[in-house]
């Protein structure tokens, strides 16, 4: 539905040629004005939802503000999930024939993640506050002590 024109006050009504490029005139620099709000608006909302600007932006903030520890951890973390996903393919296309190893060489992948996680959370410096009474080589005794018992278990699980 077109939009409905002001209506003018005065009694008499101007000419037909000045009443159209009055009216072409006011919408074309209506519309100008607009697109380039919309433009300014588009471009901005653009690059803030491209996914490929976030991951940079996420990949440059972790860079700077991650310390080399909280890294290291992070990279066994990632080696953990490529193993647990190795091992969940390989039975998958392969067998799962010794169907304890599979689970207990799983289960050993997934408890090692969830410890690694523990030690990360502890040593980051960002969550010093919620840490206090725990210090860095407390944190990694415990990893230390956990890793021995849960692969304990999971070598005896074989048989």
């Amino acid at each position: 539905m077109p939009p409905k024109r002001p209506t003018t006050s005065t009694p008499s009504t101007p000419s037909k040629a000045s009443a159209t490029s009055q009216s072409t005139s006011t919408p074309s620099s209506t519309q100008n004005t607009q697109s380039s709000k919309s433009s300014l608006t588009s471009s901005s909302q653009s690059s803030s939802n491209n996914p490929q600007v976030i991951l940079q932006q996420l990949w440059s903030s972790y860079q700077r503000r991650t310390p080399q520890r909280v890294k290291l951890i992070d990279v066994f973390m990632g080696f953990l999930i490529v193993v647990g996903a190795l091992q969940f393919v390989y039975c998958v296309l392969v067998g799962n024939y010794p169907f304890n190893a599979f689970l207990s060489g799983f289960s050993a992948t997934v408890g090692q993640f969830v410890l690694t996680a523990s030690l990360r959370i502890q040593t980051n410096p960002e969550n010093k506050d919620e840490f206090k009474t725990v210090s860095h080589e407390r944190a990694f005794a415990d990893f230390v002590l956990g890793s021995l018992i849960l692969h304990f278990f999971c070598v005896n699980f074989i048989n």
